[in-house]
């Protein structure tokens, strides 16, 4: 018995952008001339005619509304800028990372303040601050000390950050996450 072999049928490529020129099929189209004045809703036909007589291409900016928003402008141009526009907001963003600071419960006075110096400049940096509270072996039995420690950290820390997660246990570690205001 031999197999049926169905012909290969490959899906129309989805075009990325908005609809220019002949791509736009609709009746009637409001149409918006180049300097940005209103021309009102026209048909399609009358539309691309007046976008060739400027040389310039038809652009759908609205698609979804009732009946589409049309502006005839230099598609290349428009691109180009819509490219620059997205590259300069990608410049601007800022990557919050989670920094841990990990802590001992007998932690003495001289590393304490070198750890929050530490997660000071953190804060200012724009990170968010993970301080992990670590217990060995007999120092389960002590866990408010932990609990102290943490309050203390978030006592000094009330000025420029802000509690995300209050402290929690998460098996032999205390867990707390700090944002900056």
């Amino acid at each position: 018995m031999k197999a049926i072999r169905r012909p290969f049928r490959a899906t129309a490529p989805t075009k990325e952008g908005p609809r220019i020129n002949r791509e736009i099929r609709v009746p009637q189209v409001q149409l918006i001339a180049e300097g940005g004045d209103n021309l009102g809703v026209v048909s399609i036909a009358e539309a691309l005619a007046a976008a060739a007589e400027a040389g310039l291409d038809l652009v759908e900016i609205s698609p979804n509304s009732a009946p589409p928003v049309c502006k005839i402008l230099d598609f290349g141009k428009y691109k180009y800028e819509a490219q620059k526009k997205a590259s300069e907001a990608r410049k601007n963003q800022k990557v919050v990372e989670i920094k841990e600071i990990k802590l001992r419960p007998n932690i003495d006075t001289h590393d304490y303040e070198v750890k929050m110096k530490s997660m000071l400049r953190f804060f200012e940096e724009g990170d968010k601050v993970k301080v992990t509270l670590r217990f060995r072996g007999r120092e389960m039995a002590h866990q408010d000390l932990g609990f102290k420690l943490l309050a203390q950290v978030k006592e000094e820390t009330v000025a420029i950050a802000k509690v995300e997660s209050e402290p929690r246990i998460e098996g032999r570690q205390m867990v707390m996450v700090l944002s900056p205001r």
